[in-house]
């Protein structure tokens, strides 16, 4: 999905963490906002690959959006999410 340009990649780390880098076209969901920002999140294309620092807080966002029938996969470090978009090039 990440290689095929697939859905939108959410990042799910702080204001602070996606201003000092980001994946391009990334849009930014801070984990303790996912819940109020739901009507937001809902229109996004679909799936969304959840990307934060390590792989953790976008596990937790995968497991409450995937409850709320979301279709969404935890894409682990944006690092990862990066490197795997920039081999599409």
């Amino acid at each position: 999905m990440i290689r095929n340009n697939k859905g939108t990649v959410v990042d799910v780390r702080s204001p602070a963490e996606f201003n000092g880098g980001s994946v391009v076209g990334a849009v930014n969901f801070p984990l303790n906002e996912i819940p109020l920002r739901l009507d937001e999140i809902e229109v996004l294309e679909k799936p969304l690959i959840l990307c934060c620092r390590t792989g953790n807080r976008s596990g937790q966002a995968q497991h409450f959006l995937s409850n709320k029938g979301i279709e969404c996969y935890n894409g682990g470090s944006w690092l990862d999410v990066n490197f795997y978009l920039s081999q599409n090039d």
